[in-house]
């Protein structure tokens, strides 16, 4: 084989290995990229879950202390609850928490509470109490065992 062959195939082979050494390269610099991406999603991920158990336990307290009413605690805690463990709410005695949700996710809140009219705001915060008054002692259970609760 000719001398000028020879090197030429050289050249070519050294051009290949080249592309291919900046292919891995740049992969590698890709992959490193998505695991940092993804380490600081799982931190993230792990600190709004500390952050909703600290809610919950801070809710239980209120409601022991009776600071919060039951009707809002429960709205909260089940919220909260179908983020962080969502299994909790069919277990006695969290699944009271479902339960008054059920009973209140019909009534308007926030906004949509303060434009409804103030008769029937006013009904429906009798339905609302009577609710809290069936379901208090529940309530209290709930918030108090919930405290103690590890969650993984």
């Amino acid at each position: 084989m000719p001398r000028g062959l020879q090197l030429t195939f050289i050249v070519i082979g050294l051009v290949v290995i080249g592309l291919l050494l900046f292919y891995i390269w740049r992969q590698s610099r890709l992959l490193n990229e998505e695991r940092l991406r993804q380490k600081k999603a799982e931190e993230f991920q792990a600190k709004r879950k500390e952050e909703m158990v600290e809610s919950i336990r801070i809710i239980a307290i209120a409601v022991e202390e009776e600071q919060v009413e039951y009707s809002e605690a429960c709205l909260r805690l089940k919220g909260l609850l179908d983020y962080v463990a969502p299994e909790l709410l069919s277990q006695e005695p969290y699944n009271v928490f479902q339960a008054v949700h059920e009973k209140l996710e019909h009534m308007p809140t926030h906004r949509a509470r303060k434009a409804a009219d103030t008769e029937m705001v006013q009904q429906m915060d009798v339905e609302r109490f009577a609710i809290e008054k069936e379901y208090a002692e529940r309530i209290r259970q709930a918030a108090s065992a919930i405290r103690h609760v590890r969650f993984e």
